[in-house]
């Protein structure tokens, strides 16, 4: 019996085994790269008058003092809100400080509604120079419509915030002290995360247990895998100094909902500076996030996040210019 049973140990060894290694290879297997090409018709924003003028590119010296990109894929509902609470708020910051510029660059990640339609009403309220439209021919995920807003962004800091406004815009100053907390001298990298974890006990109270069992095996696989000491990963409120948008940006490989994970672990290796803030946060009706089915495709892409650096399948690129 005793050499059965080491029989069956060996067998089951050699069963994980190959089993790892087959994620391995599949892992490297199916690693896409990075892919940075525009299609003709995403390299123009439209002005006020509808003329076509081409956007600027994030590897040119910076010429305002903020961008915002939002990313919106069928957000013609609650986008107004979120943009009528972030404008109120730049023009007033503007009044105050003459000197601060900004701009607000809305990707619509090939939504089948009028989100460009309706983004488009702000570019003409108030001017290209401040509402620009980067409408993508295709869905590419959230990842992807926020890497092509950012490299898009004239911004000397870069916003990422969400359409449907889930976070009060005004915290916009909790994360800027954040980052300056961070004192991103001599290279100017750092990288500051709006956060809820201090109000995950209370969404617990309100969560189902398999809900409440997902999002901790999510919080224990990005952890294990990809980055550590930063609680909350997944708040889509994320501000950057430019250089660190171009460092991370340049080398982000997944484009939908796993990127942020993603682009922090980039800013780890890089030893960029990350500082974590916490954010007034409200749950929106509407959220595209399609539960299990998410969870479980967040969780294969955190896993093969790291095995695709770890088996050089991905790079860490130095930021190369692209069309």
């Amino acid at each position: 019996p005793m050499e059965f049973l080491c029989e069956i140990v060996q067998g089951l060894v050699a069963l994980a085994a190959a089993g790892v290694i087959v994620v391995f290879v599949v892992a490297h297997v199916t690693a896409s790269m990075v892919n940075l090409t525009r299609h003709e018709k995403e390299k123009y924003f439209l002005t006020a008058n509808g003329d076509k003028e081409l956007f600027p590119s994030l590897h040119d010296p910076h010429s305002r003092e903020l961008s915002v990109v939002i990313p919106a894929y069928n957000e013609e509902l609650r986008m107004p809100v979120m943009l009528e609470e972030a404008m109120e708020y730049l023009e007033n910051r503007q009044k105050e400080h003459p000197s601060f510029t900004y701009e607000v660059i809305v990707v619509d990640d090939g939504s089948r509604d009028k989100t460009t339609e309706v983004a488009l009403q702000y570019t003409r309220k108030y001017g290209a120079d401040k509402v620009r439209v980067l409408t993508l021919v295709k869905n590419r995920g959230k990842g992807g419509a926020v890497r092509m807003g950012t490299m898009s962004s004239r911004g000397k800091l870069i916003l990422m915030a969400d359409a449907d406004g889930a976070t009060k815009f005004a915290d916009i100053e909790k994360v800027e002290a954040g980052l300056h907390d961070l004192n991103p001298k001599p290279e100017n990298m750092a990288v500051s995360c709006g956060s809820r974890a201090h109000l995950e006990q209370d969404s617990i109270a309100q969560r189902s247990f398999f809900r409440t069992f997902l999002m901790y095996g999510f919080h224990f696989l990005v952890w294990f895998f990809c980055v550590r000491g930063i609680k909350d990963t997944q708040c889509g409120f994320k501000l950057f100094t430019r250089e660190a948008a171009l460092r991370t940006f340049s080398s982000l490989h997944v484009e939908r909902w796993a990127f942020d994970v993603e682009l922090l672990y980039i800013a780890q290796c890089f030893k960029i500076p990350i500082a974590e803030v916490a954010v007034n946060w409200t749950e929106i009706e509407g959220s595209k996030l399609v539960p299990v089915w998410s969870w479980l495709q967040m969780g294969r892409d955190l896993v093969f996040i790291r095995l695709r650096y770890i088996t050089g399948a991905w790079k860490l690129e130095s930021p190369h210019k692209t069309d």
